[in-house]
């Protein structure tokens, strides 16, 4: 059975141990050791990485009470002693958070009276999800205000073995589900918690502690946020890009939020006035078009060196309803063509389409009173364009 000497000390960095065995898994090459401070994932936890010996310790898992470590490479044979050596950033970094999970935990269920369901440690932030199906932005300002009142009181974190029955005795967060000795993980004056991870000597190593999002997951509550040196980085990111957004506005950082709701209202009222000016011009384009069609008979057709397929839908949406002709556009610039009529032809606009397109190098399709194609080329656009114009005359 693996020493596992991380129950005896977290901030354990380096130390030698005994290669126990080499031996192939399905998904690559793992070592176990007499002794081991790597973290095998677990708890929420991810497992520790570093070096034994020359090799690259990629990833740290449990297999029936002993502890596995993924390497890139064999760092020697068994019985061979080896110096170990932690990612001690990863592994603090994961300290931090686990240790912030647990802080903001107790003080959801202090504060709200909801316990956390489920606890998920990531590379990039932390989420758990709490029994809580409604919740006001002021309970948890609350809750990250007391979070980091905690944090400042620098309590101590203990962690120690007790029998099942002291376990029984304690004010457990919630029941352990391991048999025999149970690891506890207290913070003083805050709460007991059955854990085996690995946590930081004391709340003020936290730092800080930052919500960063609260969202409905499943009907419950789920917090995303930061710790430690998580958290500072996440501030100095934040503080940069408003720093370089307020010199870019020529506005302070405070007034930003109402600039762009300013500017969200003007882009609303410009819109508004664009999407009126369209519908003239599609007005007097129509009438345009449908005087043409008349001269000359034939379909309403033209093809537009500006226009875009959803403006020609538009056009031909306002047409259909005016003429009992066919109606043919293109657009140049998107190289689309739409075919559209009221009801009145005898013939099906998608049909018609499938039928012609294979001539001219395009595809596409529809319904029987509209329908639309695409061309790889100008040149089949407009070859398609001439022979329906003609085959509308």
């Amino acid at each position: 059975m693996t020493l596992k000497r991380y129950y005896e000390s977290a901030y354990a960095r380096e130390w030698n141990a005994a290669i126990v065995e080499v031996s192939e898994r399905e998904d690559g090459l793992y070592v176990r050791l007499n002794e081991t401070a790597f973290y095998p994932e677990g708890g929420g936890q991810p497992g520790d990485t570093g070096q034994i010996g020359n090799a690259r310790v990629l990833d740290t898992i449990a297999v029936d009470g002993d502890v596995l470590h993924k390497v890139d490479s064999a760092p020697g044979e068994p019985g061979d002693e080896v110096l170990c050596a932690l990612d001690w950033q990863r592994r603090f970094d994961h300290m931090q958070q686990h240790t912030g999970q647990h802080l903001l935990s107790a003080t959801c269920l202090d504060l709200l009276q909801a316990p956390t369901l489920s606890f998920h440690l990531g590379e990039e932030y932390s989420t758990i999800d709490v029994d809580l199906a409604e919740w006001s932005d002021e309970e948890l300002d609350a809750v990250e205000r007391e979070v980091n009142a905690r944090i400042v009181r620098i309590l101590p974190i203990a962690s120690y073995f007790v029998s099942p029955e002291q376990a029984a005795a304690l004010p457990l967060v919630k029941a352990p589900s391991v048999e025999g000795e149970v690891r506890i993980v207290e913070i003083q004056g805050i709460e007991y918690n059955a854990c085996g991870g690995t946590h930081v000597g004391s709340t003020g190593e936290l730092g800080l502690l930052k919500l960063l999002r609260a969202e409905k997951q499943k009907g419950r509550l789920r917090l995303t946020f930061k710790a430690g040196f998580r958290a500072l980085r996440e501030f100095s990111v934040q503080t940069k890009i408003l720093a370089s957004l307020s010199a870019k506005l020529s506005t302070p950082k405070e007034e930003l939020a109402e600039r762009l709701d300013k500017w969200n209202e003007e882009d609303r009222r410009k819109q508004a006035e664009r999407n009126a000016l369209r519908q003239q011009l599609y007005a007097y384009i129509a009438r345009e078009l449908l005087d043409e069609a008349d001269r000359t008979g034939g379909a309403v057709a033209r093809l537009f060196a500006d226009g875009t397929l959803k403006e020609l839908q538009s056009l031909a949406s306002a047409l259909t309803p005016r003429t009992p002709r066919p109606v043919l556009l293109g657009s140049l610039p998107e190289l689309k063509l739409v075919l559209a009529h009221g009801g009145q032809p005898d013939f099906a606009c998608g049909t018609l389409l499938r039928e012609v397109l294979p001539k001219f190098g395009g595809r596409g399709g529809g319904g029987d009173r509209s329908a639309q194609a695409s061309f790889a080329s100008e040149a089949e656009l407009r070859a398609c364009y001439e022979h329906l114009s003609a085959f509308f005359a």
